[in-house]
């Protein structure tokens, strides 16, 4: 891989991973177009290094923010950590299950039937965009003019959760856009589903990680070797820093669009890409 294209997908990754837009969706086109195969195990985990930077990114946005929502005392903080745990606890339930039946019912029979063989599928992608970009335009054409409510409660907490589990299998559908809409839809303030919804991602980032990474040792063992590994693991750090950089910036845009009232704008995009991706798919990428 070159180095122009690990900085093209660190700048993609970044600036498309905390919009609701899909990142995944964006990242794998790119590849696409760059003749990569964004099935292989190493593609796979180079994607879930640029996640890491933009959990960083995550980390230093809102992290002031999250000091006084939900560190500010201990209660704040039991709360808090019970809403997450509740959430993440649904997203665990729904995305292992989709797995499970992706791979043991859809993909029966195949030579790998992994979940991650789905990912380059353009008429999946271009079909997960197009759903998400209507539940985002749904969601910001319901919460007009409403004030929302500043707590986040456990029942919203689990509802949001389970949404992000039905995002995690199908690339295109974005995490975030699926569940700050989803919190728009629950009568939530604007900034206060913003702020749940990143930190529930990174919470759920460590044992993506995880998982790729064991992927990727069980697909190539060769690579268990130091050398081998700091090899693979070199690209992934650079596009970690690009991803990191553009993170920031999204997450800013994002703020200003989502706490102006302009939540339907994302949307719109989706259906765009979407129509895109459909586009490709039918000229044979």
């Amino acid at each position: 891989m070159h180095l122009v294209q690990i900085l093209l997908l660190g700048i993609v990754q970044g600036a498309a991973e905390l919009l609701p837009v899909s990142s995944s969706a964006h990242v794998i086109i790119a590849e696409k177009l760059m003749g990569l195969n964004p099935s292989s195990p190493e593609m796979t985990f180079l994607l879930v290094m640029l996640h890491t930077g933009t959990m960083f990114a995550v980390i230093a946005y809102f992290w002031r923010s999250w000091g006084s929502h939900y560190f500010g005392s201990a209660a704040l903080f039991r709360q808090t950590l019970g809403n997450i745990v509740v959430a993440s606890f649904a997203t665990g339930i729904v995305g292992l299950g989709l797995q499970w039946i992706i791979e043991k019912v859809f993909l029966r029979g195949q030579p790998k039937a992994e979940v991650e063989t789905l990912f380059s599928q353009l008429p999946l992608i271009g079909g997960a965009l197009l759903a998400a970009g209507l539940l985002i335009i749904y969601s910001g054409t319901r919460e007009e003019g409403q004030p929302g409510r500043k707590e986040v409660r456990p029942r919203a907490a689990l509802v949001v959760g389970l949404v992000q589990g039905l995002c995690l299998p199908f690339r295109g559908f974005s995490r975030s856009g699926g569940t700050i809409s989803t919190g728009l839809l629950l009568g939530l303030e604007r900034r206060r589903i913003e702020e749940f919804s990143f930190a529930l991602a990174v919470v759920l980032t460590p044992p993506i990680i995880a998982k790729e990474l064991l992927r990727l040792l069980k697909a190539h063992p060769e690579l268990k070797q130091s050398r081998q590994f700091l090899h693979l693991f070199e690209p992934g750090l650079l596009g970690m820093v690009c991803s990191f950089g553009a993170g920031l910036l999204a997450l800013w845009l994002l703020s200003r669009v989502l706490e102006e009232g302009r939540w339907k704008l994302f949307g719109s995009y989706c259906l765009a890409a979407a129509a895109a991706v459909f586009g490709l798919a039918h000229a044979g990428y």
